[in-house]
């Protein structure tokens, strides 16, 4: 009775929307493996209190999803972790966005050899304590170019891991929408696609997100882009990489030149490359861990690049605001 205790993964589900416990979630818990990626062990019903428990014994990593509301929600266990008296959290869920809203939008082109590798990144912001959830219009729309080939969508939870989606079409030409729940917290979608390109080829683009969160444009060395709508914003350093922003919708952008992303830091460096910090149970699910790990990694640069950016535009906004009240009171 004591080694059934022991064995056992307990605890309760907490709905942070009402600040109460919730019962009647599914908790469904997960084998993870290699051979299998997730295999389904057994499912419970929160009981009154939002208490649950599961008695198996399970070695390796495990995952704990617990279902309320039409979406799922995430808790792993890694080996050696307390399975006592667990504290998982579900959210209500509603159709309209409320304060779910895309934050920024980065493209990255990346041109060689006639072909031209798009990378497109959204990342939401849900302020609020209720998921937006609307299988049937889709969390986002996005544009995909007459000519777009090997279209593939994924999208990472917050603190969770990157899980393919399929573009579904809608009535509108080129238009397609991302069906995926955005809970509170940070949510990102990644569209990746290629093209022919042949050189001083204009590629053509469209904001059609919830949100105003800037659209930036990643140009990698060696390539340039130019358009009425589109503004540099100058190079980060670390990679020469040059940032535009994006002044409307729809956008126009010639590109010319040849460039791929590079990591700025490699392993001779002495920093982490960037690649071994991504989640490695994705690759093992998915099958192709070697070119996401690519991708993912260039996402992670993205991000910071964009980070690293605005914190240099405003350091030199505060600057030039600074010499202008000294020249003033210099005059004065």
């Amino acid at each position: 009775m004591m080694l059934a205790l022991l064995l056992a993964i307990t605890g309760a589900v907490f709905n942070a929307t009402t600040g109460e416990v919730q019962p009647n979630a599914t908790v469904t818990l997960y084998r993870l493996s290699r051979e299998a990626g997730l295999e389904s062990v057994e499912s419970v019903k929160s009981g009154p209190g939002g208490r649950f428990e599961i008695r198996q014994e399970i070695a390796g990593p495990r995952l704990l999803q617990t279902a309320w509301d039409g979406v799922t929600y995430n808790h792993m266990l890694p080996p050696g972790a307390s399975t006592a008296d667990l504290r998982l959290e579900v959210f209500n869920a509603s159709r309209d966005s409320g304060a779910a809203a895309v934050s920024q939008h980065m493209m990255l082109f990346e041109l060689s050899k006639g072909d031209l590798q798009v990378s497109d990144t959204y990342v939401f912001q849900n302020s609020g304590k209720i998921t937006w959830n609307d299988p049937a219009s889709g969390a986002l729309k996005f544009f995909l170019p007459p000519g777009a080939r090997d279209a593939t969508v994924n999208a990472t939870a917050p603190q969770g891991m990157p899980i393919r989606r399929a573009p579904e079409k809608t009535a509108a030409a080129n238009v397609h929408m991302v069906d995926f729940p955005i809970k509170p917290g940070e949510t990102r979608i990644d569209v990746t696609y290629s093209l022919a390109f042949g050189p001083g080829s204009t590629f053509e683009g469209r904001r059609l997100f919830p949100g105003k969160g800037p659209t930036r444009l990643i140009a990698p060395a060696g390539v340039t882009l130019k358009g009425d709508l589109v503004e540099s914003l100058g190079q980060e350093p670390r990679t020469q990489a040059t940032i535009y922003d994006v002044k409307g919708s729809p956008f126009r952008v010639t590109i010319e030149g040849s460039g791929m992303l590079r990591p700025p830091a490699g392993p001779e460096s002495g920093a982490p490359e960037i690649s071994e910090i991504m989640p490695r149970l994705y690759g093992s699910i998915d099958g192709s861990a070697s070119t996401l790990d690519k991708m993912w990694a260039a996402k992670w640069v993205l991000v910071l690049l964009f980070g690293i950016l605005t914190l240099g535009f405003l350091l030199l906004y505060r600057a030039q605001s600074a010499e202008v009240r000294t020249s003033g009171r210099g005059q004065s």
